[in-house]
């Protein structure tokens, strides 16, 4: 016996709607040339750091370290909120449009995946310089403490989107991202609240960053922002073709 109509109507459009979809999320021609203009800024503005800012005279060379710790503690700033915004509309459609939820929790992922990676260098770069200027790896200072639990509570949420079985993974990590983006502002002003081994803030603080060090700053910001958001369309569109896929192997099944 021939399986009922609307099964096979069904079927049929997710793998159609599903085929459009994917050759969409295909990393087109004009991404390669924005890789390679990413990678140009990049090494122009490493170039800056290195070779053309003059010498801290205090830290001296281990200073160029800032150039790279300050622009990625910044970018992980960002992508929490991007994360929350993501998850906030995951679970107003979650039930009203589920193609517009999934959508949005590929957006989530992406941005909480960003969040661990940058988190992670800021803290590795941040004990990199601490090491010779304050002569310990680390120390439980406010800004420090505040920023490894933005780390932690990021990687409890891949980890609960990766062995969760409940059923309910993308709502959990997405109530878990609001709980996590209340973070973000104690983070920022940490510096602020709480004079400890922290430096002050550099920009409009007591330790005003001096005007020849702006350019390198400026250069290594951009770069490795236009960076973050080169990967992060990449894992998006990654997340939505593993996503597709998996509709189309569901669909697939239940038609056989």
């Amino acid at each position: 016996m021939a399986d009922p109509p609307f099964r096979t109507n069904i079927y049929t459009k997710s793998i159609v709607e599903s085929t459009k979809d994917t050759a969409q999320h295909r990393i087109p021609p004009l991404a390669i040339l924005g890789f390679l203009a990413t990678i140009a800024v990049l090494a122009y503005a490493t170039f800056v750091a290195l070779l053309r800012t003059p010498t801290e005279a205090t830290m001296g060379d281990i200073q160029r370290i800032f150039y790279y710790h300050v622009p990625h503690a910044i970018i992980a700033e960002i992508f929490p909120y991007v994360n929350l915004v993501a998850s906030a509309v995951y679970l107003f459609y979650r039930t009203k449009n589920p193609a517009r939820a999934l959508v949005a929790d590929a957006y989530a992922l992406a941005a909480a995946e960003l969040t661990v990676l940058f988190c992670s260098i800021g803290l590795i770069t941040g004990m990199m310089w601490a090491r010779p200027v304050w002569g310990i790896w680390w120390t439980w200072d406010a800004r420090l403490t505040s920023f490894f639990l933005l780390w932690i509570l990021y990687v409890s949420y891949l980890v609960l989107r990766k062995f969760s079985s409940t059923g309910q993974t993308q709502s959990l990590a997405a109530i878990l991202s609001i709980f996590a983006a209340v973070d973000v502002p104690i983070v920022f002003m940490s510096i602020r609240w709480w004079r400890t081994q922290h430096p002050a803030p550099v920009f409009g603080g007591d330790g005003d960053l001096d005007p020849s060090f702006y350019p390198a700053f400026i250069w290594c910001s951009i770069g490795w922002c236009l960076w973050a958001a080169f990967v992060f369309v990449v894992r998006y569109k990654l997340e939505r073709r593993r996503q597709l896929n998996e509709q189309a192997a569901a669909f697939a099944t239940l038609d056989a």
